[in-house]
């Protein structure tokens, strides 16, 4: 059986992003990895494929 990987919308309050996150379920947990969304706006993670894009509107501040 597979899984197909979500897309989950963040805001600056979710910076620095990580996945899994705390709202991940166990099941679906693996080693933890600081992904950068800054840059483009989107990012993928290279453990289980859930894509993070950036909530319309959100400004990022400080924030490298």
């Amino acid at each position: 059986m597979t899984q197909t990987a979500s897309t989950i919308e963040i805001g600056a309050e979710d910076i620095p992003l990580h996945c899994p996150t705390s709202k991940t379920p166990a099941w679906n947990y693996h080693p933890r990895v600081f992904l950068d969304v800054a840059d483009t706006g989107e990012v993928k993670c290279p453990y289980c494929g859930t894509v993070y894009k950036l909530k319309p509107g959100t400004v990022l501040k400080g924030h490298h």
